[in-house]
């Protein structure tokens, strides 16, 4: 069945700064790396993306064509974004591009409108959607979170990340970072704008996520992040 996800793409927009476009082209061209590639199943699958609202099929009574009316809405209510000098870092086991220290909170205030808002287009978990996320693994908070909004990493368990990989093993971490460091070198450390948000689909179960629409923000004037 097809899912629908609500996602942060850096130079998705035609209109996107160089900067945008640079990293994204930067990431495409690492998850199509050979020799990475054992690494990279999952994250080539989901697309180079931040979650804004996690995978979801829709509820019995609502569409495609809603969902996106939806999202150019929210998207007109909001004003572009600063991804702060984003940089490669390992987030438990897998590896990520993520704000400079203390760049979250308008990413992170975003992200938790935007699972409140969109959440009335969710259908609830399948058992096999809860035997699927482990819930034995979560936090009471995770648990709590998952069962309320469909997903763990939310709120206040959200962290703005750009996954670059699947969880790498410990005897080749060295290796993998050192190539990540030598790959965005060139992209890292510099602002990105973020001027948008992405509708992204997955058109049948272990597809690979699609870029369905891009909904830029109406408001011109930037938004500070802290």
């Amino acid at each position: 069945m097809t899912r629908y996800a609500v996602y942060a793409v850096p130079g998705a927009h035609d209109a996107d700064a160089d900067a945008a476009r640079r990293l994204r082209d930067a990431a495409e061209a690492w998850l199509a790396r050979e020799d990475v590639r054992d690494l990279t199943s999952d994250a080539r699958r989901y697309g180079f993306h931040a979650t804004l609202k996690a995978p979801m099929r829709l509820a019995d009574g609502r569409t495609e064509a809603e969902l996106r009316a939806a999202a150019d809405a929210f998207a007109a209510e909001h004003r572009p974004l600063s991804i702060r000098a984003p940089r490669v870092t390992a987030i438990d086991a897998f590896r990520a591009l993520v704000p400079a220290p203390g760049q979250q909170s308008a990413l992170a205030d975003l992200a938790a409108e935007s699972v409140q808002v969109f959440d009335e287009f969710r259908a609830p978990l399948s058992p096999e959607d809860v035997r699927r996320r482990r819930p034995e693994r979560l936090t009471p908070r995770q648990r709590e979170l998952f069962e309320r909004w469909g997903y763990p990493y939310v709120l206040d368990e959200f962290r703005f990340h750009l996954t670059l990989t699947d969880a790498v093993p410990v005897e080749r971490s060295a290796g993998v970072d050192a190539a990540l460091d030598e790959h965005f070198a060139p992209v890292t450390g510099v602002d990105v704008p973020l001027t948008a948000i992405a509708i992204c689909v997955e058109p049948a179960p272990g597809a690979a996520f699609e870029l369905l629409s891009v909904h830029p923000f109406a408001l011109r004037t930037p938004q500070e992040t802290t």
